[in-house]
């Protein structure tokens, strides 16, 4: 699973060698303080979110379907309750998608990271919340509280 400290890591190593001007600029986006502050104070904090798990017949080899079904401002979850989390796909490019070894405690230790550490504007599912986020954070910060006061109590 991605850590934000394993992500900084590999994001330093990206910086430190001839990486293409775009991976560069990628990781310039958001930057190290904005990454912490949202580890630390969470854009989310008091909000309560509820997730439906569909446990396929096929599991562990396959994994669980989930969905959230409170409606949230969020770059890795659509207001539809689509997630954007490697964990929860059978193939992924990063190699850290689902495998029998993980088990339901990994998908909720990944929903929990998607709103700290794993919280990522980088590559967005929601592009239009990610690009609010880039655009305005105060505002993007006032949506997301909006969203918590009529819709995550």
């Amino acid at each position: 699973m991605l850590t934000l400290a394993s992500k900084l890591k590999r994001d330093d190593g990206l910086k430190g060698s001839r990486a293409s001007p775009a991976a560069s600029d990628s990781t310039r986006r958001v930057s190290v303080r904005d990454r912490l502050l949202v580890k630390d104070e969470g854009y989310y904090q008091g909000g309560k979110f509820q997730f439906e798990t569909e446990v396929p017949d096929a599991y562990n080899m396959v994994p669980p379907k989930v969905k959230c079904l409170t409606r949230i401002w969020h770059p890795n979850i659509t207001e539809t309750g689509e997630i954007c989390l490697s964990l929860l796909r059978e193939h992924s490019i990063d190699g850290t998608g689902w495998a029998p070894t993980r088990t339901l405690k990994d998908v909720v230790w990944g929903l929990n990271s998607l709103f700290t550490d794993l919280l990522n504007f980088d590559d967005p599912l929601n592009i239009e919340a990610a690009e609010h986020h880039l655009r305005d954070k105060e505002d993007f910060r006032s949506k997301v509280e909006d969203y918590i006061k009529r819709f995550a109590r």
